[in-house]
C-alpha cells in the first residue's frame, strides 16, 4: 500500500467514523400516502455511484415497470457523481442501500465500518484499461514502466504490480478523455461501457483490457449497514429481488422504460449511447456472467467472495483473511440464487 493510499484511507475512515457517531441506523422514512389515504409503502433511499446511466439500468427498469411497488416498497434512486463518498453518506443516514464494489466494502468492513454486502447486480466489473489501438500494450504485463490515469486508492493497481511483476505509475483521474485524445501514448482507467464510445465519436481508435481478465474480479454489489439490515430485513430482501427482476427485464426484455427514465433524469444520456452501453454489458458478460462457468444474473458465491478476501490479504490491503460472515449475507438473495 502506498503512503498516498494509506493517507487517503485513513482520512476516509476518520470521516466515516465521525458520520457513524452522528448516527447511521436511522429507520427508513415512510413515503407519503399516494392520494387515497391508503397505507404508505416503506421508502428505501438507494444511492448510486454516478449520474443516471445505462450501467444502472436494472434499477431504473424496476422503478419504471413498478417492480418495487409490486414488492411493497417505494424506492427513491438518488444519483451520485464525482467526489461523492457514498459510504460516508450511508453512515450519516442519508441513504439506506447503495451500490459499490465488493473489494471496497471488504476493506471498509475490515476497518470496522458496519457495512454488509447483500446482493450482486454485476457479475463482473466493467472497469478496464484504455489504450490507443496503435499502442504496444497488448497485455497487462506490457504495462511495465508505464503511467496510468486512475482513481486514487483503487486496489487493482497493487494487484497488477504484484501479479505481473511490473512497475506501474499512477496519476489521479480527472474523469475526462481530453488527455487521452491528445496523446497517443496516454493510458487511463475506463469503463468498457463508456469512454471507448466517446473516443470513437471523437475520431479515436481505442482498445481495452478488461480488468476482470487480469484475475482481479470483484463483483458490483448492493450493500447496506448492519443496523439498517437488522431493522428492515424484509425491505432489503424485497429490494434485492425486485432489483434483480429489473436487471433481467432490462437486459433480456425491452429496456425502453428504464432508458426513458434515465434520459428524463439525465438529459446527457442519448439513446445511441445507452444502446452502446447495453451492448457492451452483453458482449463482456458484465451483468449475466458466463453461463459456461455457472454464472447468472445476481449470483454471489462464497468461493468468489473468499477469493477476493484472500487477494486483498495477500496484497496486505487488509491485515489478514477475515471471515465472510463479517462482510456478506447470502441469505437475502432470492431462493433461486
Amino acid at each position: 500500500m502506498t503512503n498516498h493510499d494509506l493517507l487517503r484511507r485513513t482520512a476516509f475512515l476518520s470521516a466515516a467514523l465521525a458520520a457513524l457517531l452522528a448516527g447511521c441506523s436511522k429507520p427508513a422514512p415512510e413515503a407519503p400516502s399516494a392520494g387515497g389515504g391508503g397505507a404508505a409503502l416503506p421508502r428505501i433511499r438507494f444511492k448510486t455511484d454516478w449520474y443516471p446511466q445505462a450501467e444502472h439500468g436494472g434499477f431504473y427498469q424496476a422503478a419504471a415497470r413498478g417492480f418495487y411497488r409490486d414488492a411493497g416498497i417505494d424506492v427513491d434512486i438518488v444519483p451520485g457523481g464525482p467526489g461523492v463518498l457514498v459510504p460516508q453518506l450511508m453512515l450519516s443516514g442519508q441513504a439506506d442501500i447503495a451500490m459499490g464494489r465488493s473489494d471496497d466494502i471488504i476493506v471498509f468492513a475490515d476497518q470496522g465500518l458496519p457495512f454488509v454486502i447483500v446482493g450482486v447486480y454485476m457479475e463482473h466489473d466493467p472497469q478496464a484499461i484504455l489504450v490507443h489501438d496503435g499502442d504496444s500494450v497488448k497485455t497487462f504485463a506490457d504495462l511495465d514502466n508505464r503511467t496510468i490515469m486512475a482513481v486514487p486508492g483503487v486496489h487493482w493497481i497493487d494487484y497488477l504490480k504484484l501479479r505481473y511483476h511490473i512497475n506501474l505509475r499512477q496519476i489521479p483521474s480527472n474523469f475526462g478523455i481530453a488527455q487521452f485524445m491528445s496523446d497517443e501514448t496516454f493510458i487511463q482507467q475506463c469503463f468498457v461501457t463508456n469512454e471507448p464510445y466517446y473516443v470513437r465519436k471523437n475520431g479515436g481508435h481505442p482498445r481495452t483490457l478488461l480488468l476482470s481478465d487480469s484475475g482481479y474480479d470483484p463483483y458490483r454489489i448492493m450493500f447496506t449497514t448492519q443496523g439498517f439490515l437488522r431493522d428492515h430485513p424484509e425491505e432489503v430482501r424485497s429490494f434485492i429481488a425486485a432489483s434483480l427482476h429489473g436487471w433481467d427485464d432490462f437486459m433480456n426484455g425491452n429496456p425502453s422504460p428504464a432508458k426513458a427514465l434515465i434520459a428524463k433524469r439525465n438529459p446527457n444520456m442519448s439513446n445511441e449511447f445507452m444502446e452502446y452501453s447495453i451492448k457492451a454489458m452483453r458482449d463482456e458478460h458484465i451483468i449475466s456472467g458466463r453461463p459456461e462457468l455457472g454464472e447468472r444474473i445476481g449470483l454471489m458465491t462464497r468461493r468468489r467472495m473468499q477469493e477476493q478476501v484472500d487477494a486483498l490479504a495477500e496484497l496486505k490491503i487488509i491485515p489478514k483473511s477475515i471471515p465472510l460472515e463479517k462482510i456478506v449475507r447470502f441469505d437475502f438473495l432470492p431462493a433461486g440464487l
